[in-house]
């Protein structure tokens, strides 16, 4: 067995003993206690698509009709693994019930606890599982067949045998304490990008409900604001598919549908070569075509510079004229009003669409181009804090996962 690059020592300054590996067998015994009493005042698993189950989304409360007499009943400590899951190169979660004294979960999934006096650390076991260390062995024992229809299926006796990297218990401890102290620092961050970003939400409520107005630089007052619909502002392009023209390399982003996220940012994954239909500074570009959840449809992204960014297709182009800052018109796109009346346009089930002619007839409030570019600016500069908030978030992150794959090699 190889040891980890990163080891701690004792107390006294000596090493640590070797690793040792151990199958989950040997230290953790399967869970299979039924809710029998169809208990339906406690938390229930919802497995999402994909089998992973987010730690904070892990148990929610079900409703009282629900007959849940089937279910397994997992206590506080206890683990559960999806073992059919559909995936590429990673095959789920391990995740440990905290939160709650109890709780109800599906028997499509593996529950285990850990067996009495077996020298574990049940802190040391979940950051085991998440490094995803244990990945390899479950690829191994998945079942050809099912695997060849896109689904894994793990065999629950096989999923036993695989193979637990153990050290001592004190240097568990070690392990875990630190980690520990790392997730402390990321629960903390990202409460500070949270608190940032519903900040963000009451500014920009109050501002574009008109509850909070800016002064001119002489102190005087804006004039009051007017309607007018997007379609006087602006003129919707739609460009072309660049399928067959993308360029791991490429120079330019490419922005279509796919290119565009919830909160209205840039998702920058494809590139070409190709300078057809090339985007300007301050034009925006909202998804008319979304597939299944709709999160994105009527959104827009800001084109924050010239010659970097190209337009395809399932997008509108919003590209404004004189008297009209595109920033702007981006916050006030993407806030509460537009959005919900956006929404309520949007047409079809599988793949929902918004047409030219909806999104033309929307109704903009509009202020003074004065007064326009300080709310950009305002906005902007929240925007900058959360960016600068989330890097940090993404540099701890990316700590933790590089002290992952030191510890567990």
């Amino acid at each position: 067995m190889r040891m980890p690059v990163l080891r701690f020592k004792a107390d006294d300054g000596e090493d640590f003993p070797d690793w040792k590996e151990k199958t989950l067998s040997e230290i953790a015994k399967r869970v299979t206690r039924k809710n029998k009493n169809n208990q339906t005042d406690i938390p229930l698993t919802i497995s999402s698509l994909d089998g992973v189950v987010d730690q904070r989304d892990y148990f929610k409360k079900t409703v009282a009709s629900k007959d849940m007499s089937g279910y397994f009943l997992l206590q506080n400590g206890e683990f559960a693994y999806n073992k059919s899951y559909s995936a590429g190169f990673d095959y789920g979660s391990i995740k440990r019930l905290d939160k709650y004294p109890c709780g109800a979960l599906s028997t499509l999934y593996i529950c285990f606890g850990l067996k009495p006096n077996v020298g574990i650390d049940s802190d040391y076991l979940t950051y085991y599982f998440d490094s995803q260390k244990w990945n390899p062995e479950v690829a191994a024992i998945c079942a050809e067949g099912a695997r060849n229809h896109g689904l894994l299926n793990v065999p629950t006796a096989d999923f036993f045998d695989i193979g637990i990297d153990v050290p001592s218990l004190p240097e568990q401890r070690k392990i875990a304490d630190l980690l520990s102290t790392v997730d402390s620092v990321i629960a903390a961050q990202q409460a500070e990008v949270d608190a940032w970003e519903q900040r963000k939400k009451g500014v920009v409520q109050k501002l574009f409900s008109q509850e909070v107005r800016f002064k001119a630089d002489d102190g005087s007052d804006f004039p009051d604001w007017d309607e007018r619909t997007l379609g006087e502002l602006t003129n919707l392009f739609v460009g072309k598919s660049f399928t067959s023209e993308l360029s791991e390399n490429g120079h330019y982003v490419v922005m279509d549908m796919g290119s565009v996220s919830p909160d209205g940012s840039i998702i920058d994954t494809k590139l070409t070569d190709s300078t057809r239909d090339l985007l300007d500074k301050d034009d925006l570009i909202m998804p008319k075509d979304d597939i299944g959840s709709g999160l994105i449809i009527g959104k827009t992204a800001y084109i924050p510079c010239d010659g970097k960014y190209v337009c395809g297709d399932h997008v509108y182009r919003l590209r404004f004229g004189k008297g009209v800052d595109g920033l702007f018109m981006h916050y006030d796109i993407n806030s509460t009003g537009p959005q919900k009346r956006l929404a309520r346009k949007v047409t079809g089930s599988a793949q929902l669409g918004l047409n030219s002619k909806n999104v033309s007839s929307e109704i903009i409030s509009i202020p003074s181009l004065s007064e326009q570019r300080k709310i950009a600016n305002c906005l902007s500069s929240i925007d900058d804090v959360i960016a600068k908030e989330k890097a940090e978030l993404a540099k701890w992150q990316e700590l933790k996962k590089g002290l992952l794959q030191q510890m567990f090699v």
